[in-house]
Parts: C-alpha cells; sequence; structure tokens
C-alpha cells in the first residue's frame, strides 16, 4: 500500500482532508455560480465582465491580508480541531445569506442592489473562512502525520483541493443558479459534520497573549518567518505562482465569452481542465521526489508552465469562430479545430504549475519548528494576498488602459520567469543546507 492510499484510510487524515475537499467545493460552487451568472446574465462588456471578475477576486483574498496574522497565532496557540468546528459552523450561517442572493438572482429581484451585494458579502465571509482554516489544513499535517508522510499529505491536500474545485466549478456551469443556492447550504452541513470528526489537535505553544493589531501582527509574523531562507524563498515563489493564478482566473470567464464566444459552460470547461491539471502535477510531484521535499524540479516546472501560457495566448490570437454572433456550446467548442490544442496548453500550465507549488507548501511545514507551523502559512498567506491583490489590480489597470484580455495572458508568462528565479534561488539553498 503506497504512503498516499495509507493516509486515505486513516483517521489522523481522512477526516481533515473531507472537510477542506467540502470547504474549497463550496467556495468555488458559490463564487463560479455568482461570476458566471454576473458575467453571462448581467453585464455586455468585457472590461465591465473584468472588472467585475477581479473585484469579486479582491473581496475574496482581502481577509487573508487583514487576518492572516490573527488565524496564525490562533492555529498554533488553540487546538486546531476546535478551531475547524468553530469555522465550518460560520461557514453554515455565510452560505445562508448567499443562498439568498443567488435565489433573488434568480428571480431577477434588485439584482444589482441587494443581489449582487449579498452575493459578495457572502463571499467576503468565505474569504474569512478560508482565511481561519487555511493554516490549519497544512500545519494539523506535520502534528497527526510522520515524517516521511508530510509530503505525500501536503500533495493529497493539494490534489483534493483541485479535485474539489474541478467538482465546485463544473456544478456552477451546469445547473441552475437556484440549486447551487440550495447546494452550498447542504455543503456546509455536511463540512460541519465531518469537521467534527477530526481528532484532537492541542496546541504546540502555550501561554502567548494573542496580538489583534493586524498591521503590527501582520509585519511581525512576516519578519520572524523570514530567518529561514529556504522558507523565505519558498514564501516567495508561492507568492508568484497564486498571482499568476489569479490573473488566469480573472480572465477565463471573460476570455471564453468575447474572446472565444463560447457559453459559460465552457468557461466552467477551463477551469474543470485547470483544476485537473494541478491536481495531476500534484500527485505526480511526489512520485518523483520519493517523498522527499525539495525544490530540485521548481525551476523546471514555472519555465514549462510560462511555454504553455505562450502556447494558450498564441492559440487565442489565432481563434476564430463563424457561428452568427452566437455562443458556443461545449460540444460546438471540442469540435473547432483550435479547441485541443487549446485545451492541451490549459492542462499543461496546471500539471506544471501543481509540480512547481506543491514541494513549497512543505517546505513551510517542515522546516519550521512544529509550534510556529501555522503562524508560518498565515505568513505565506500575508505576502500570497498581497500579491494577489496586486496581480488583480495589474489585470484591472490593463483593462482600463485597453489591453485586450489576450495579451494580458503574456503578464503572467513573464511572470513565470521570476517564479524560475525564485525556485533556482530556493533550490541552491536547500544545497547549501545539505
Amino acid at each position: 500500500m503506497t504512503t498516499q492510499s495509507h493516509l486515505i484510510h486513516s483517521r489522523r487524515f481522512l477526516p481533515l482532508f473531507v472537510t477542506q475537499l467540502l470547504g474549497a467545493f463550496n467556495d468555488n460552487l458559490f463564487k463560479n455560480a455568482m461570476v458566471l451568472y454576473v458575467v453571462y446574465s448581467v453585464y455586455n462588456s468585457e472590461a465591465a465582465e473584468a472588472k467585475f471578475s477581479a473585484v469579486a477576486s479582491g473581496i475574496f483574498i482581502l481577509p487573508f491580508f487583514l487576518l492572516s496574522a490573527l488565524s496564525g497565532q490562533l492555529a498554533d496557540m488553540r487546538d486546531k480541531a476546535r478551531i475547524i468546528r468553530i469555522v465550518k459552523a460560520c461557514e453554515i450561517g455565510i452560505m445562508l445569506v448567499g443562498a439568498v442572493g443567488l435565489v433573488l438572482a434568480w428571480k431577477g429581484f434588485a439584482v444589482t442592489t441587494l443581489a449582487i451585494p449579498l452575493m459578495l458579502l457572502a463571499l467576503f465571509g468565505m474569504g474569512i473562512h478560508s482565511t481561519f482554516f487555511g493554516p490549519i489544513k497544512y500545519a494539523i499535517l506535520p502534528q497527526h502525520l510522520h515524517k516521511d508522510e508530510v509530503l505525500a499529505g501536503t500533495g493529497l491536500v493539494e490534489a483534493g483541493t483541485y479535485i474539489a474545485i474541478l467538482a465546485g466549478t463544473i456544478l456552477a456551469g451546469w445547473i441552475p443558479v437556484e440549486w447551487a443556492a440550495v447546494g452550498v447550504i447542504v455543503t456546509a452541513l455536511i463540512g460541519y459534520a465531518t469537521g467534527r470528526q477530526v481528532p484532537p489537535a492541542p496546541p504546540e505553544a502555550q501561554g502567548m497573549p494573542l496580538d489583534f493589531h493586524f498591521v503590527r501582527s501582520s509585519i511581525a509574523l512576516v519578519r520572524n518567518t523570514s530567518h529561514d531562507r529556504r522558507v523565505f524563498l519558498a514564501i516567495m515563489a508561492i507568492s508568484f505562482f497564486w498571482t499568476i493564478g489569479a490573473v488566469l482566473f480573472i480572465q477565463f470567464p471573460p476570455l471564453a465569452k468575447n474572446v472565444l464566444t463560447a457559453s459559460k459552460e465552457v468557461a466552467s470547461l477551463f477551469l474543470v481542465i485547470f483544476s485537473v491539471g494541478v491536481a495531476a502535477g500534484s500527485i505526480s510531484i511526489n512520485a518523483l521526489l520519493k517523498g522527499t521535499v525539495s525544490a530540485r524540479f521548481a525551476p523546471v516546472s514555472v519555465i514549462a508552465m510560462g511555454c504553455f501560457v505562450v502556447m494558450f495566448y498564441l492559440v487565442c490570437r489565432q481563434w476564430t469562430t463563424d457561428n452568427g454572433g452566437a455562443l458556443l456550446n461545449v460540444s460546438q467548442f471540442i469540435v473547432h479545430p483550435m479547441a485541443i490544442p487549446l485545451m492541451v496548453s490549459l492542462l499543461g500550465i496546471a500539471v506544471s504549475g501543481g509540480m512547481f507549488v506543491v514541494p513549497l507548501y512543505a517546505f513551510l511545514t517542515t522546516f519550521v519548528e512544529r509550534s510556529q507551523t501555522a503562524r508560518t502559512i498565515a505568513a505565506n498567506n500575508i505576502v500570497n494576498s498581497g500579491a494577489m491583490v496586486v496581480g488583480s489590480t495589474l489585470a484591472v489597470g490593463l483593462s482600463a488602459a485597453g489591453v485586450s484580455i489576450t495579451d494580458q495572458l503574456l503578464l503572467s508568462a513573464a511572470m513565470c520567469l521570476v517564479a524560475a528565479w525564485l525556485g533556482k534561488c530556493l533550490y541552491r539553498a536547500e544545497c547549501a543546507r545539505c
């Protein structure tokens, strides 16, 4: 039995795995149902659609920037399993608000004045939910797993996250908005039930006061995690990866509609392919590294990612349709002569991205004291969120300046070069410690 299959059957790992999977599923079912509805049913402008997609991403990211320091402190100083139960209980209330917004949108009642604000409020709430749950899902692994199981556990968590994104994205693109409203509530209830099964994870550090000043605590948190060069470089590389991911995810819905003249089901298919690819890359890198935490393949992985982004850009530039102005459905899209190169390039972006990022997360949980793992993940989330906000702002600014969605793909390709340089620096730091 492999390490990964062994973990799936273990109570030390399975309840956490299922709980985080359901949380990621719910995030994406709700967010994509909202964004696809607004892009395809409310706005009729590429710039306005890209702006809304960026605003939605920014609202979700903001809590990571403001509250990650507090969430990291709590996760290291309180029982992680108890925090999971509290967070999952809050998710039920958040999704009730979001469901009301989705139903109002379905009914066409006060869409811009009430339905969309309620949905954005719920999205902000889910950002808070993820901010407090995020450090735990990685920091709890060294506490419940053996040292030689941490990379496999990290890969499974990352792969599970993207499988959940896949499932949530598929449903968001294919089911009516009213069924999405029901789905997010049911998922929150099941997530609370599974969260209660996570074994106790008492704090490794006790007797330290919480610092509620988010600016001071955030600066201190990031500074304190920068003493190990490997951890600092891993955080910077992960931040560039998620900046690239944020820009791509902002671009997908308006690009599908306005450049490829494709339906929301096709936009959903793009996100599905991306999610499958990252999950595949997350699992395959563990096999390549044979359970050893290393950045050996990081530079080549992200360079490959950049090449696939350029390939995706070139295919989009060559894309033409003769459909009388109607949007292509999935079957029409798939038979388009450029569809296979487009999907292959998108899959390549995702697989190489997954291979790049998973070992970096393992760095954050294995090269610090166990009493500081959650705060390290929280510091990573602060830097990641700041980088993603910069990426989202760049995307909005480029759209406002008249730069097409297609040409903005080159921004993502350029950022891959910076991520490759950081990955190379990380591997050198790793070798220097050997």
